[in-house]
């Protein structure tokens, strides 16, 4: 029995040997490393500069009241279309009692004067026929009547003005009136009926009574990096990507590039401006957010291939060539590189198309994942 144990334990010894020794062999034999084969393609090269803003009408304006009140009636809402000189709300004008006392009292006067100027006037002309008086005095007792009838009017009118905010002679014309100042689209009525507004002066701006603008002329407004705002140019193409209508693309071009620059979030940002080309089928409306793309250089229909798999040193750039699939061998080539997006490059020596190259190494511990 005890010999039995003895071999017993011989042999787990060996056994541990020899699965050590195997063990330290496999370890010690390089490890084959597989790589990616990237293939050498034709295509085309775009450099480009990316723009972030919005889309807005490039005249938007807002329509203020001329006189102060309450917002007695709102005809419209916005989403409306309005033509020029069209009504959008009444104001139903509060008077100032101080400024009614005034104006009533002037209406007062000027009947006074106007009646005493109407008998002067009859008592002239009665002796100017009998040829008691002479013609300059009563032509000056004529104006002096035409005189007080003018301030009887205008006293009139002003008390009117005063308490309706509207004469007699002005018809239609009425400062209770608010009127579009140009065609357009009603974007924002911020009044509601019974809301107190104040009109335009030299000391307050008044109280906006809407938001117009014209939507068929559209204006996309953003902001291009101090690295790219060198490259760019008044005049130049843009591609307009409006966030709420993805699938579309629309075309721009740009007018404007701000002189000065604005700090954002540590870089400097230029603003610039472009005019939108909107089809007439497409509503877009006015604060959409948007990305334009300005294109600063391309290559068409060059030999292209990942700049990941190019090896740079110094000014020097080379690829490594597959020369055989199984095992896998590379060989080493110089190339001359051009015009590159940030994902791909040209090759504009030492490659053609359908050429073979090392790409990045496979993970084996990945691929087991998988």
């Amino acid at each position: 029995m005890k010999k039995f144990f003895k071999i017993l334990g011989f042999v787990a010894l060996a056994a541990l040997v020899i699965g050590t020794f195997v063990f330290l062999w496999k370890k010690s034999r390089p490890v084959e490393i597989k790589y990616e084969i990237v293939t050498v393609t034709k295509g085309d090269i775009e450099k480009k500069a990316v723009a972030t803003g919005k889309v807005e009408a490039r005249n938007e304006i807002q329509i203020k009241p001329q006189i102060a009140g309450i917002i007695d009636e709102i005809y419209k809402e916005a989403g409306q279309s309005v033509k020029k000189n069209e009504i959008i709300a009444r104001i139903k004008v509060i008077p100032d009692m101080v400024s009614l006392n005034s104006a009533q009292s002037r209406v007062n006067v000027a009947n006074i004067n106007l009646k005493q100027a109407e008998t002067d006037f009859k008592r002239q002309k009665d002796l100017f026929e009998k040829e008691v008086i002479s013609k300059e005095e009563y032509e000056k007792t004529t104006v002096s009547l035409n005189s007080a009838k003018e301030e009887n009017e205008s006293a009139k009118d002003n008390l009117d003005l005063i308490k309706n905010g509207i004469t007699k002679k002005s018809g239609a014309e009425s400062n209770t009136l608010i009127r579009s100042t140009i065609d357009g689209m009603i974007l924002d009525i911020p009044v509601k009926v019974g809301n107190s507004v104040i009109q335009t002066n030299s000391f307050n701006e008044g109280t906006t009574i809407a938001t117009i603008a014209n939507m068929n002329d559209m204006l996309f407004i953003g902001n291009v990096d101090e690295t790219e705002v060198g490259k760019i140019h008044k005049g130049m193409p843009l591609k307009l990507s409006i966030g709420a209508l993805n699938d579309q693309k629309f075309e721009a071009k740009l007018e404007y590039i701000s002189p000065k620059g604005m700090e954002e979030s540590g870089a400097i940002m230029f603003e610039i401006k472009a005019a939108a080309k909107i089809p007439n089928n497409v509503f877009i409306r006015s604060g959409y957010s948007a990305n334009a793309e300005v294109v600063l250089n391309s290559a068409k229909d060059v030999i292209t291939i990942p700049e990941s798999v190019i090896e740079f040193d110094k000014d020097t750039s080379t690829v490594q060539i597959l020369k055989t699939k199984n095992p896998q061998t590379f060989t080493k080539r110089r190339i001359t590189t051009g015009l590159s997006d940030g994902i791909h490059i040209e090759v504009k020596s030492g490659l053609r198309k359908g050429e073979k190259l090392r790409g990045a190494a496979i993970d084996p511990k990945a691929k087991k994942k998988k």
